[in-house]
């Protein structure tokens, strides 16, 4: 389908306790998802902890999925950073790794206004070498994109696409339609938010980046291909078949339950999660809605 349409695997990035990648685990987790044949992957994504690894071990990341991936999928790498100038060395380091396109997201501790967004997407876009999608995650980063910030982004040279939060169902077309308004047509429009994205992509939307297919890539491209195909009681079906795994995101955040269910241990300060809620989740993904995770 291509890097900006179609299903969009984030994985998680398996670590140990100091931070270093388990390069090993890596390669079990991408395998699957070029054998289904995801449309991208998104590696270094807020579920892969982007934020809480060294730029050696991000580097070092990209490099192991790049030849695992081995240019059968696009790859879209997340990096963001604080600083625009580090931002800047992590899109030339992806490139050089691998990466076909930059995941950038305004990650910020002073809150950032919408001229410095913008002027931090230009500066990486001409100077970091990647392709760049705008990653819109407020739940994380903390500053959400108007659609008139988007629209500004998508007309500038280097800009290539937008990943944004799946709105409530009642609630996408309208959105999609806000967007629409505001980018150059044609411009790649995707979402997020696992338990949202179905409905935004009935009502339009091109793309699913999705939390859940960088374990279970089957259903959710069984859902993305009954989109495709115009059959939406069937997405809608295949949709609610996985409500209780969008619960469990819901409530304890897409990020731990994955790391639970990959057996892989998130960085500190974030604690793994209860041995009763991690049952659950494999409950919550046994055939068949799902298959297990793949093993370590």
């Amino acid at each position: 389908m291509g890097a900006f349409t179609g299903l969009s695997a984030f994985p998680i990035t398996p670590c140990d306790a100091e931070g270093r990648l388990d390069a090993g685990h890596l390669r079990r987790l991408l395998a699957p998802l070029v054998e289904a044949g995801v449309d991208s992957i998104g590696l270094l994504g807020s579920t892969g902890t982007y934020a809480y690894l060294t730029r050696e071990e991000r580097r070092r990341a990209v490099t192991v999925a790049a030849e695992a991936v081995a240019g059968r999928v696009p790859l879209l790498v997340g990096i963001g950073a604080l600083r625009t100038d580090e931002a800047i060395r992590l899109a030339r380091d992806a490139k050089e790794a691998g990466a076909h396109v930059g995941l950038l997201a305004p990650v910020s501790y002073t809150p950032l206004t919408e001229d410095e967004v913008f002027a931090h997407f230009a500066a990486v876009a001409e100077e970091g070498g990647l392709p760049l999608v705008i990653y819109d995650n407020p739940a994380t980063t903390h500053f959400r994109f108007t659609p008139a910030l988007i629209g500004r982004l998508a007309r500038l040279p280097g800009v290539v696409a937008a990943k944004c939060p799946g709105p409530p169902p009642e609630e996408a077309a309208q959105t999609l339609a806000r967007l629409r308004e505001a980018v150059p047509e044609g411009f790649p429009l995707g979402f997020s938010g696992d338990w949202n994205a179905t409905e935004a992509l009935i009502a339009g939307g091109g793309a699913w980046y999705s939390v859940a297919a960088g374990l279970y890539p089957e259903p959710c491209l069984a859902i993305v291909r009954a989109v495709q195909a115009g059959d939406a009681a069937r997405a809608r079906a295949l949709d609610g078949a996985m409500a209780p795994l969008w619960d469990l995101f819901k409530a304890h955040s897409s990020l731990r339950i994955v790391h639970a269910l990959a057996g892989a241990v998130p960085p500190r300060p974030i604690l793994p999660l209860p041995e009763e809620v991690r049952v659950r989740a494999l409950a919550a993904v046994t055939p068949p809605e799902g298959r297990a995770p793949a093993p370590r």
